[in-house]
């Protein structure tokens, strides 16, 4: 089969380029990689840059918004597992759902937001199982039960 050339009259098709030209780096205009997580009924806009290594969910530092300690460490594992947690800034913009997943929805954001950032730590994100989404919902309720699982009371007589 033959390959495109650089100047193929499809615009946009890009069959014979180099792989480094592939794998850009989706950056906006103000120096920012995003990301977006999700977890049960959470969203996590997440925006990452060089810097210092401030981390804000919500305009507030990480401890004044997850005060749980396994919270905590499913938001920074991402930035602890590519040793990037004192060289990158995070700003968090997350709603929905409870605390939990909320977390979940950050830790997911900020592994996206890395991989755009350098596709090099892929390899390391996924090892990890941080790029995987959680998929698992609450169940809805059925009708004429209590609950999703729960049934009335038999009796038998």
């Amino acid at each position: 089969m033959a390959q495109a050339s650089e100047n193929s009259p499809v615009e946009g098709l890009n069959i014979g380029t180099s792989a480094s030209a592939a794998s850009k780096k989706a950056e906006s205009k103000d120096g920012f990689f995003w990301g977006t997580g999700r977890r049960k009924t959470s969203i996590a806009r997440v925006r990452i840059k060089p810097g210092s290594g401030e981390l804000k969910i919500n305009k507030k530092k990480l401890d004044e918004y997850f005060t749980r300690p396994q919270d905590v460490n499913a938001v920074v594992a991402p930035l602890k597992t590519t040793k990037t947690e004192k060289s990158i800034d995070v700003l968090v913009n997350v709603k929905g759902g409870g605390i939990t997943g909320q977390s979940g929805a950050v830790m997911l954001g900020i592994a996206r937001a890395l991989k755009n950032y350098d596709p090099s730590l892929i390899g390391p994100l996924r090892d990890a199982g941080l790029l995987t989404r959680d998929g698992r919902m609450v169940e809805r309720k059925k009708p004429g039960q209590p609950g999703a699982r729960r049934r009335f009371q038999f009796s038998k007589r």
